[in-house]
């Protein structure tokens, strides 16, 4: 299999893996718990691969502790990709090591079978697979990955999946038409469709997948869209409004990270939990000032009037927060399109890391199929097949945040929100926990899907 292309630098910087990607360890690490209840080694193996800032495994140390079995019994092998280091994962490594066992091995997902020399009882990763389908192959990357799974873990064993959520669909590549009036969407757009069409990893090849923006009553160019307000209607597969909003959603995080907009809000730890109603995803925005000037004086005199003091720091209602920096977002997207050398830059940066990425490549339906399809094609002497055996090892956790920030900016909002499945690996000859295993995917899985499952179990069989 090809090596991944993207340059580990822009994933690998101690600002991006000890804040942005060192969040929700409780959520990464979840399904690693409920599988390790569930396991019936008295001295199990754990893996993950890409740990980033060692979020999961801080969670997983911290209950560890719990469990009647000795501590010490538990093993955790953590594969990261050679160069990406921080100082987070340390210390969070030192932490599991009071409770059991903990080795960082450097290398890549597709060669785990090289790297670990036994087969182990867990595996979880979390957000790896869109990086795999973007930088890895494609699909051909991803299945090479399902068909490998099996033949690293034991009959029985267990893969904890967490990666983005698709959509409520059958298909990514069903028709439909959105509009966009906010000036900062269109110009985001007009950036970055036509790049990421261009140079990103995506399946929207077919005659069908054709995009087609409308504005002013006339067929133009996203390149060329009018950014002043004029409403665009855009016809084009269902998928690729998910990838729009959501590279939208981490470019404006991004920008917000690196302070270029004369503020820096809370967006990982306690304070970014300041919550008014967590279920509406309403919530408080923590945020420092600084000396940027894409804030006006007169705006920033707004943002105080409408924040409070906290600490070292100021506090303000969520919605109002979106509101007021939006205009300071814009007027960045218009310098950066323009070639401002600070603007620019920071796009470009951005646009490295995350600009090539597809997030939304499968959705529930076709991951489930794909995963046994390919699993029980592993070369392995004993056949297995991973699927989800429980109704509840398949969850969706919604980001109701950014789903507020959507529903308010988008007429027609997709769900932006994380899925989680916890695969076990079946050995075929394990008649009753298969057949409850076909029970779950009944609820969850089309009638041709069940199908093409059913035929794969009984070929390898």
């Amino acid at each position: 299999m090809p090596r991944p292309i993207f340059s580990t630098d822009h994933k690998s910087t101690a600002r991006y893996l000890d804040l942005a990607a060192n969040a929700h360890g409780r959520e990464k690490g979840f399904l690693m718990l409920e599988a390790l209840r569930r396991t019936q080694n008295a001295k199990p193996h754990i893996v993950e691969i890409g740990p980033g800032g060692g979020a999961s495994v801080e969670f997983l140390s911290s209950q560890i502790g719990g469990y009647a079995r000795a501590e010490q019994n538990v093993a955790l092998t953590l594969i990261e990709a050679p160069g990406v280091e921080s100082s987070s994962l340390a210390s969070a490594i030192s932490l599991f090591r009071s409770v059991g066992s903990c080795e960082l091995v450097h290398g890549f997902a597709q060669d785990i079978h090289n790297l670990l020399p036994c087969a182990v009882d867990i595996i979880s990763t979390s957000a790896l697979f869109h990086e795999v389908y973007s930088y890895g192959g494609g699909y051909s990357g991803l299945h090479a990955i399902m068909r490998t799974l099996p033949t690293v873990l034991v009959p029985g064993g267990f893969f904890a999946y967490r990666d983005v959520y698709a959509v409520d669909s059958g298909t990514l590549h069903r028709r439909v038409t959105q509009c966009y009036e906010a000036r900062s969407w269109l110009q985001f757009i007009r950036m970055f469709l036509p790049y990421y069409l261009e140079h990103g990893t995506h399946p929207y090849h077919h005659a069908d997948d054709e995009i087609v923006v409308r504005q002013n009553s006339r067929i133009v160019d996203a390149s060329k869209l009018d950014t002043s307000g004029e409403c665009a209607f855009i016809s084009a597969p269902l998928g690729l409004f998910r990838e729009i909003q959501r590279h939208y959603i981490t470019f404006r995080d991004h920008v917000w990270r690196s302070g270029t907009l004369g503020f820096t809000p809370a967006l990982e730890g306690q304070l970014s939990n300041d919550w008014i109603d967590l279920r509406t995803g309403h919530k408080r925005v923590h945020y420092t000032l600084c000396d940027a000037e894409w804030l006006t004086t007169a705006q920033k005199t707004m943002l105080r009037a409408m924040s409070e003091p906290y600490d070292d720091h100021h506090t303000i209602d969520g919605d109002i927060f979106d509101n007021v920096t939006d205009v300071a977002l814009t007027a960045f997207l218009d310098a950066a399109n323009d070639g401002d050398t600070g603007c620019t830059q920071v796009w470009k940066d951005w646009r490295a890391r995350e600009g090539h990425e597809t997030y939304a490549y499968l959705t529930l339906d076709e991951l489930l199929c794909a995963f046994a399809e390919n699993s029980v094609q592993a070369a392995t002497e004993q056949p297995a097949v991973l699927m989800p055996v429980q109704a509840n090892d398949v969850r969706r956790i919604e980001r109701h945040y950014y789903n507020r920030f959507l529903s308010k900016r988008l007429p027609n909002p997709l769900l932006d929100a994380k899925q989680l499945v916890l695969f076990r690996n079946i050995p075929l000859t394990e008649v009753d926990t298969l057949t409850e295993a076909l029970e779950t995917l009944q609820g969850l899985c089309a009638k041709e899907s069940l199908a093409r499952v059913y035929e794969a179990v009984n070929r390898r069989g």
